[in-house]
């Protein structure tokens, strides 16, 4: 990994974009990494794909734990081409494959978790997932629930009809889509109950060393809650996760994330009011001294090489938020 090429591009590129000495941080999304190739999840790496991504990031990058990143941020003191990884929603995964890979090339990373799906539950959107997966026959028919019929005559189809109802049932009252979810496992066999960590991993990570944020209870929406919903969620992800750890919890990740759409600003008043020290959302770019911190950008460049993941990681430095 370590070559003529990349160093010079770590070097070099930051004074042609003029990003050097900006003091900016890169804030990395992840969710899963995959021991293989799943044709249900293509856009996430695979173990050998998140080495490398780590390799690079140790060589040529500067990774550190969330919170001292905004502590030197907010002193004026970060160094060049600042990076911290972070994963959203807690999958075993977390524990099981990144975190070997973490600590071989002393990565720091924080790990948000919504905490209703530990031991044995399963997000809304994988059950979507894993239910098209298995589902047999020619047709995935949803008519009676108000969607459409979807063809799942191949491995493409299945994964196209699992995006569509995700994006089409997303921002539904939590109710009304429960409903649907009920009815699609209805309509198939037995669904993985493996997917989320138990606390037993989160505790494993917290021992090594990964910060441990919240990301509500139930990974809602936000902006489809009441105000006292909200609050609910935040309160009670932060303090199941302060019992299990005998830590306080300092950080939180918004589901979703967009800001307006995903969560409105009260959402983001109320996670300052609530005690945590700092937020993330999914808007693109990079953190500055400049930033709202319970509002901080993230980005994951999602190229399969080396030299153009690099070099989308230094480009995206331009784009403070």
């Amino acid at each position: 990994m370590k070559n003529l090429l990349h160093s010079a591009f770590a070097t070099l590129l930051p004074s042609v974009l003029q990003t050097k000495n900006k003091q900016r941080l890169s804030i990395l999304t992840y969710h899963r990494v995959m021991p293989s190739f799943d044709y249900m999840r293509p856009t996430q790496p695979i173990a050998s794909e998140f080495e490398w991504q780590m390799e690079l990031l140790a060589y040529y990058f500067n990774p550190l734990p969330l919170s001292e990143a905004l502590s030197l941020m907010s002193y004026g003191e970060l160094p060049e081409r600042a990076v911290c990884v972070t994963f959203d929603d807690g999958y075993a995964d977390n524990e099981e494959i990144a975190l070997p890979l973490l600590s071989r090339w002393k990565i720091p990373a924080t790990v948000f978790v919504a905490t209703d799906f530990l031991n044995g539950g399963r997000m809304w959107n994988d059950t979507v997932i894993e239910a098209l997966r298995i589902a047999e026959g020619q047709v995935f028919d949803l008519t009676a629930m108000g969607l459409a019929s979807y063809s799942i005559n191949s491995l493409e189809e299945k994964r196209l009809a699992a995006n569509t109802i995700i994006r089409e049932i997303k921002h539904w009252p939590p109710d009304k889509r429960g409903e649907i979810v009920d009815v699609i496992v209805s309509m198939v066999g037995q669904l993985p109950s493996n997917l989320m960590m138990t606390d037993d991993q989160v505790k494993s990570l917290n021992n090594s060393g990964v910060d441990i944020g919240a990301h509500t209870m139930s990974h809602p929406i936000l902006s489809t809650l009441e105000l006292g919903q909200v609050k609910e969620e935040l309160t009670g992800s932060k303090a199941h996760l302060e019992a299990m750890l005998g830590a306080p919890v300092r950080h939180f990740a918004y589901p979703n994330g967009r800001p307006g759409i995903d969560y409105r600003m009260e959402h983001r008043d109320l996670v300052e009011i609530e005690g945590f020290d700092a937020a993330v959302s999914t808007q693109w770019g990079v953190a500055s001294g400049m930033s709202d911190r319970w509002q901080l950008p993230r980005f994951t460049p999602w190229d399969k090489t080396p030299l153009r993941f690099m070099t989308r990681l230094l480009l995206n430095f331009r784009n403070p938020a």
